[in-house]
């Protein structure tokens, strides 16, 4: 029956065939059918294609998309209101998760040599590459507690891309920043407080110094950055004074909305707030108090984080007003931010009404940039930069210049004011010398060279500066004639003129960005504690130990027991290249590892020498090279270390890491006396387990070990229980995926007595041949090979498999899960598939020891998400799918040629009569901070084998509850990789509109779920009920007789 319910008829010649979209004749069941759907699909092509050049200038207009990917709004006309991100680094998760798997994640890493607070980039960008966000954000703030803004605003070209590895190769330097913005993001959204390192000494035990009274002026990037740390480190009395009713200094008044929204400065506060550090807002330097005053009144630490406050204005402007057309950035930028920044004033504030105005920026820093996108945001039609040098020249970093090209701003090089011109009361021109360079290459005004620009505003961006009243508040505090800061010690922002001064940011004269000024209050933090340490009497390090960020998150307890053994955390070295000496276990367990197991020894008489080439690539990850590989293989055999060597090795170990697991992997042919020797040297030695090699898949076969004993059941049981006989240790045998069922193997060292087992060894394999027939690995002249074992993400499939079904096959027997665990992400799979802990060698091969802090975070992470209710709708440690309010307006239609034209259209007109102090994008909220207690957050062995009760044969699932596809046409990106796989491997059942690219779902669709499975976009398509009875396409109705024509 079809979907209608009505009765198929039988025919001898000819068929009815049904499917979901209704009945129709054929000849013979193999004709090409639903034509009309396929009219888009690929073929090979038979001939040259030849249209004439007219034909596709027209065309490509209808798909033209490019230039709206890279800059949303990029004519001057379309801008006006509008302060949504603008910034062509903002990355999506499925962005951010490609951009940090291109990462070389490299030793020494530039990177971080070029950032001033020595963020470690590789390893937070290590951390989201296996959506570990939590761990890539607490790596990014334990060294810089303003690391969203950075990441949004860092001039990223002159620091840590700058010397990107990556920027010399052809695709380009990694989007540093946008992958910062990306974590510390996905973490604010998840909602948790900063708390003090409870590992530290607890605040009622501190030194009674740490109760000293320190003041912070200004509540800018440096003194937040000061008083986190110092809040960290234990000092209980940090209040900052600022002169504002808002916070967060020159970040809120004068980066504007569109590169830095104001949620994210109020996020960075709350989370300093969380530490006890005080704001008291609406008092000024100079007007409320002096540093002198801050001392008389009880401080007896002062930090310095002023802003430069007053700008600096050339004699020409002398007495004009923004009534006549004349603003500083000064005046400018914080009036744009008041009116445009969402919760940042308690009153309604209005932008400046530059409405069809000509608009002149003098300066060629980034603030006269932000000036100049600003202005058209203000209704401005013309903006013009002018500056007195080369572009080269510039101060602006590139991403500012960028923006304003492609918004059109015009530049004005070799440009210096001469004179305003007025009308009426009102700025109506601009007269701007020529300037030209000397001999000495300084730059000078020709006065027989001027051009006159018209114009309606003017607005110099020439830097600031202090005045009188300010240098009297901050005595006894000199300014540095030269940087036009305050004098200090340039390594320890302690003031020169007096010791209880510390000073930091815009202030000091050398810090002109975000990242400096945060960088200055941290170094500053360090020699604060070292000061009230030493006067104190107490000893501080020289070297600077500060705490890193720390939330509840990090309590979170990941110790579990197996067989009698507790291990502090799941993860440990496989018997494998990562554990071949004694000597890179301890380096593995100063990291941080729970176990090792160690490279396979054997007695002397077994000693062997591998070859080389011996551990390679795998053919996996196709055409790729560097890290992330898929896959490796080895002809790798065990250990060339005598058993001595491993006896001594793990006794020293046990020896100095007593709290560390160390299980020693023995291997004998199938001999009882060899096995129970070496099973007594082991146990001895002081091993807390022993592991049973019973499934090396090359080389040790072929002399009677490994894959020789561990494919034959009696000889696992019989090894199994020599060994048990031999030792009062915990005994696991390592179990071969080279069988037909691992069951029967498992099941053999669970009656041998063993007290659980390894699953699962390397997979027997053979990865490359070259053209020329040789293979690689290629060994010696005559280039020969073996069969090797493969390892890494390509066997989790099969490790998987086996882990389930020895755990639903043997219930409550432990499993030492190994093959293709690369993360936290894939450990708890593992875990709830029935594995206790998880091995790991792959993912130490293709980076370093130091992935053990990203596998920690994110189990941690995973399992605190578990205890959250109102985390509900996030995938581990993924969060909701937030559209950017941008998308969301013009929302169905295609975003490319006229389509993206309409949209644009429509999001004028909505910015046209929006209040843009509530438009920002309701869904892109971060969390208010929620505590969860101890005993609310799962432990390991609550989550071990949870996925079991899912797992099943195939008879025992529901046919009678069917999907199918349904394509989010927002999410879209109108590539066809689902029509295309579902016509030539599927149902023919999605259509694919020719002139929108959208494809739409047929009643066809089976729910096979193809198209899901290559679409390049998460959740763009979903697989949602089936709300109509599914009947099989059957081809031809049972019953009908055979006929052949």
């Amino acid at each position: 029956a079809n979907r209608t319910g009505m009765q198929v008829q039988k025919t001898v010649r000819t068929s009815l065939v049904s499917n979901q979209r209704g009945t129709y004749v054929t000849k013979r069941v193999s004709d090409v059918k639903n034509k009309e759907i396929l009219h888009l699909q690929p073929t090979v092509p038979k001939y040259a294609k030849a249209k004439p050049s007219l034909d596709t200038k027209h065309e490509k207009e209808h798909w033209k998309r490019n230039l709206e990917i890279t800059f949303p709004s990029n004519k001057s006309s379309d801008l006006k209101n509008d302060f949504l991100d603008i910034k062509p680094t903002t990355l999506t998760e499925r962005g951010a998760l490609r951009e940090a798997n291109r990462c070389l994640k490299c030793a020494d890493a530039p990177c971080q040599k070029s950032c001033p607070t020595q963020l470690d980039v590789k390893s937070f960008i290590g951390s989201i590459a296996t959506k570990n966000y939590y761990g890539a954000a607490k790596m990014i703030l334990s060294d810089n507690p303003l690391g969203l803004s950075c990441g949004m605003v860092c001039p990223v070209s002159e620091l840590c891309v700058g010397g990107c590895n990556l920027a010399g190769t052809e695709e380009g330097a990694i989007n540093i920043n946008g992958l910062q913005q990306f974590a510390v993001e996905a973490f604010a959204r998840m909602g948790v407080k900063q708390i003090r390192d409870p590992s530290l000494t607890p605040i009622d035990q501190l030194h009674p110094c740490y109760k000293t009274k320190i003041a912070l002026i200004g509540c800018g990037p440096a003194s937040i950055s000061c008083a986190t740390f110092l809040g960290r480190l234990g000092y209980t009395d940090v209040t900052i004074f600022e002169k504002e009713e808002y916070f967060g200094g020159l970040s809120t008044a004068e980066i504007p909305q569109f590169r830095l929204p104001h949620r994210v400065v109020d996020w960075e506060v709350k989370l300093m707030k969380d530490l006890g550090v005080k704001i008291v807002t609406g008092k000024a330097l100079g007007r409320d108090f002096t540093i002198e005053s801050l001392k008389t009144s009880g401080y007896d630490v002062v930090f310095n984080g002023i802003g430069f406050p007053v700008p600096k204005v050339d004699d020409i402007f002398e007495g004009l007003t923004e009534a006549n057309g004349f603003y500083t950035s000064k005046s400018f930028l914080p009036n744009v931010s008041s009116a445009s920044k969402p919760g940042m004033c308690s009153k309604k504030c209005s932008l400046p009404d530059f409405g069809k105005k000509r608009v002149v920026v003098l300066g060629a820093g980034d603030t006269a940039f932000d000036c100049a996108t600003s202005s058209f945001r203000c209704g401005a039609s013309r903006v013009f930069v002018t500056f007195r040098r080369t572009f080269g020249e510039m101060r602006a970093v590139d991403e500012e210049v960028d923006l304003a090209k492609h918004e059109d701003v015009e530049f004005l090089p070799f440009c210096s004011p001469k004179e305003i011109i007025m009308e009426n009361g009102k700025i109506v021109a601009i007269e701007l010398y020529k300037t030209e360079k000397d001999d000495n290459g300084k730059y000078y005004n020709d006065p027989h060279s001027t051009i006159r620009i018209k114009c309606d505003v003017v607005i110099t961006a020439f830097g600031s500066g202090l005045d009188s009243h300010l240098e009297e508040a901050m005595k006894p505090l000199t300014v540095n004639k030269k940087t036009g800061g305050v004098s200090i010690n340039p390594s320890t922002y302690q003031s020169l003129d007096a010791e209880w001064v510390f000073s930091g940011g815009d202030i000091t004269g050398n810090s002109g960005t975000t990242v400096e000024a945060t960088n200055d209050g941290k170094v500053a933090s360090w020699n604060i504690h070292k000061y009230i340490q030493t006067k104190n009497g107490q000893a501080v390090s020289d070297t600077p130990t500060l705490p890193l960020f720390c939330t509840e998150i990090d309590a979170v307890d990941v110790s579990v027991e197996v067989a009698g053994i507790k291990f502090p955390n799941p993860f440990g070295l496989a018997s494998a290249p990562p554990a071949t000496s004694g000597d890179m276990i301890r380096r593995s367990f100063e990291q941080g590892w729970g176990f090792a197991v160690t490279k396979t020894f054997s007695l002397d008489k077994d000693l062997v020498t591998n070859v080389s080439p011996r551990i390679i690539r795998g053919s996996t990850t196709g055409f790729l090279w560097g890290p992330g590989q898929g896959s490796f293989q080895n002809i790798e055999l065990i250990t060339e270390k005598t058993s001595a060597y491993w006896c001594k090795a793990i006794y020293e170990l046990k020896k100095d890491f007593p709290k560390q697991i160390i299980i020693a992997s023995i291997m004998c042919s199938y001999n009882e006396e060899d096995w129970k020797e070496l099973a007594k040297l082991a146990t001895t030695s002081g091993a807390d387990a022993l592991e049973l090699n019973l499934s090396c898949p090359h080389g040790m076969g072929e002399r009677g070990m490994g894959l020789a004993c561990g494919q034959n059941e009696d000889m696992v049981e019989n090894i199994t229980r020599w060994v048990k006989s031999s030792t009062h240790l915990p005994v696991f045998p390592k179990l071969t995926p080279n069988i037909t069922d691992i069951r029967t193997i498992a099941s053999a060292a669970h009656r041998g007595g063993a007290d659980g087992v390894t699953a699962i060894n390397t997979v027997s394999s053979l990865q490359f041949l070259k053209m020329d027939a040789t293979p690689w690995p290629a060994v010696g002249s005559d280039k020969r090979t073996t069969y090797g074992g493969m390892s890494g993400n390509a066997i989790r499939p099969m490790a998987l498999k086996d882990v389930s079904q020895v755990a639903r096959w043997i219930p409550n027997f432990p499993i030492l899960a190994t093959g293709g665990i690369d993360s936290a992400d894939s450990a708890m799979q593992f875990l709830m598939a029935g594995a206790s802990v998880c091995q790991v060698s792959g993912a130490v091969q293709n980076q370093d020891f130091s992935i053990i802090y990203d596998f920690i975070t994110g189990l941690q992470a995973n399992l605190y998400v578990k205890a959250r209710p109102d985390l509900g709708g996030w995938d581990g440690q993924s969060p909701p799918k937030t559209p950017s309010r941008r998308n969301t307006i013009g929302k169905g239609l295609p975003k490319f040629g006229p389509f993206a034209e309409q949209r644009k259209k429509q999001r004028m007109d909505f910015l046209a009569n929006v209040d843009i102090q509530t438009y920002e994008n309701p869904e892109m909220t971060y969390g208010k901070g929620v505590s969860v207690s101890a005993d609310k957050v799962p432990k390991l062995k609550d989550i071990i084998g949870t996925a079991l009760p899912h797992i099943g044969s195939w008879n025992e699932l529901n046919r009678s509850e069917q999907v199918v596809a349904l394509v989010d046409p927002e999410s879209c990106i109108n590539c066809g990789k689902c029509y295309m796989t579902c016509n030539d491997t599927g149902y023919q059942a999605i259509e694919f509109d020719a002139k929108t690219h959208i494809p739409l779902v047929t009643d066809d669709c089976t729910g096979c779920t193809l198209c899901y499975s290559v679409c390049p976009i998460p959740d763009c398509i979903t697989m949602v009920p089936r709300t109509i009875p599914y009947v099989p396409d059957r081809g031809i109705a049972p019953g009908t007789p055979l006929v052949y024509e």
